[in-house]
């Protein structure tokens, strides 16, 4: 694509965000930043929340996975479902009960100070991963359309993005991004809609027979009853429903924008509408991906294969087709789209991370106004360049970059769900200095486990090392409880 055509697009696209932030900060008060003082319409909320979930990880490495995956993701969505559920009767009523603003405050209630800073800290090495990683796919995305042609090196690139982001959200926080994320949703959903149509017209294909040509082709094979492949139904619909439940219910980021709104009915209603458009717009990448592969196919473009006869850097398929092969019109929508999930999910982290650390750590509720926007300005900061290393430190990695979150999401939110379910399910109480350890051990554990079993029965945990690692916990919480 032009070069002065992509820049027209990063530079007009940026200028509505900056609007938007632009009206949103005028007449917020010091917990804006924070709760949009709870005044958030849950349509909005529930809408702006799919893009912030999918982010261009879905965007780009959902299509791509099918290559090597066929449809079996779907089971993963089927068990999110279940998970949602979940976070919107048992979890929802918790949170406004206690009328949170970082969520582990429950922590602190049930069990005490300890456990509290220790379900904090693990949020905030997980989301600091997971938004790294994110951004990191998007950035390389990025770096291919526009940055190369400029000469402009890859780690600048991440600061020019992070500093874009830093911009439009240092004001206002959640109350910009409540806004921001329903304009990134749309033109998300906008980019994988245009290239389904580019790929039909291309091959001229109608919608039935579009249809056809998914569900008929080879990698539409939904359910894996193997016990041990990763993959299999039973791992990825149990999965599902706990890295729901850890990830969502759990996350700072996400449970954030739902506790904006203004009552617990309207985020009960935002939870459940949210499910149903996040599932179905997951279903529709998966589609995607196949006709990807189609076309591919059709014009003999070809992605390399590994030792093992799988295919490599699938997350390049998207992004190659959708720049070079698609058209201009698909070309824009694609760049619209991944600009979008990128901005999305890397601005809500942000100030998830900046919410969680200023109130969990530094005590903000008790500050002045102006100590408290110096505090929230430097944490910002701080986290900005905290992600700016991770994506350094992964920015040589191959592969879907959707299955390494899940993995690393198996590790670090395992202990969190553990806490949450041992204090929602038993009245017992325990010594909470103690928790720290517990909570770095049953990672390590399940590490140990999960190699073990494949070295020694084949047996691979897949993304259901997260109830391992989550039982792991709760086992170590039994061994600490105190004696009535």
């Amino acid at each position: 694509m032009n070069t002065l055509l992509v820049f027209s697009v990063i530079a007009i696209y940026f200028a509505l965000l900056m609007a938007i932030s632009y009206f949103t900060s005028t007449n917020s008060s010091d917990e804006s930043f924070f709760t949009v003082d709870r005044e958030s319409p849950w349509f909005l909320v529930s809408f702006g929340m799919v893009g912030a979930a999918l982010s261009g990880v879905t965007f780009v490495s959902v299509p791509g996975m099918v290559g090597n995956n066929n449809f079996y993701f779907f089971q993963f969505i089927l068990g999110n479902i279940i998970g949602y559920l979940f976070i919107t009767f048992i979890l929802i009523p918790l949170y406004y009960k206690l009328r949170l603003v970082s969520i582990y405050g429950y922590l602190n209630e049930r069990f005490g100070v300890k456990t509290y800073k220790t379900g904090s800290l693990f949020f905030l090495v997980s989301q600091s991963f997971g938004a790294a990683l994110r951004l990191l796919l998007a950035s390389k995305i990025l770096q291919f359309a526009f940055f190369d042609k400029l000469h402009i090196p890859f780690p600048l690139t991440v600061i020019i993005i992070l500093l874009l982001i830093w911009l439009y959200t240092n004001k206002s926080g959640i109350k910009t991004i409540v806004w921001t994320d329903t304009m990134q949703t749309f033109f998300l959903i906008l980019g994988a809609v245009v290239t389904i149509f580019a790929i039909t017209s291309s091959l001229d294909l109608s919608l039935t027979d579009s249809v056809n040509e998914v569900v008929n082709h080879k990698y539409f094979k939904i359910f894996n009853w193997d016990n041990k492949s990763g993959n299999n139904f039973y791992k990825q619909f149990i999965a599902g429903i706990l890295i729901t439940i850890a990830m969502i219910g759990l996350d700072q980021n996400m449970m954030q924008k739902t506790l904006t709104c203004k009552n617990q009915w309207d985020a009960q209603k935002n939870s459940l509408v949210y499910s149903v458009i996040l599932a179905i717009t997951q279903f529709l990448f998966l589609g995607l991906g196949i006709l990807l592969f189609i076309y591919a196919e059709k014009h003999n473009i070809t992605l390399p294969f590994g030792d093992k006869g799988q295919f490599i850097d699938t997350d390049t398929l998207f992004p190659n087709l959708a720049l070079n092969h698609l058209g201009q019109f698909a070309g824009i929508s694609f760049l619209l789209g991944i600009i979008a999930a990128s901005f999305s999910s890397a601005d809500s982290a942000l100030t998830a991370l900046t919410t969680s650390f200023t109130y969990d750590f530094l005590d903000i509720s008790h500050k002045s106004s102006e100590e408290k926007k110096k505090l929230k300005n430097r944490v910002l900061f701080g986290f900005s360049i905290i992600i700016f290393l991770i994506i350094m430190l992964f920015s040589n990695s191959r592969g879907d970059v959707i299955s390494l979150i899940f993995k690393v999401a198996g590790y670090t939110y395992g202990p969190l769900l553990g806490l949450y379910l041992f204090g929602m399910f038993t009245k017992l109480q325990i010594k909470d200095r103690w928790v720290p350890v517990i909570c770095i051990t049953a990672p390590i554990a399940t590490y140990m486990l999960s190699v073990y079993f494949k070295n020694a029965y084949n047996f691979d945990f897949g993304f259901i090392n997260i109830a391992v690692n989550a039982i792991l916990t709760v086992i170590g919480l039994l061994l600490i409880k105190r004696n009535k």
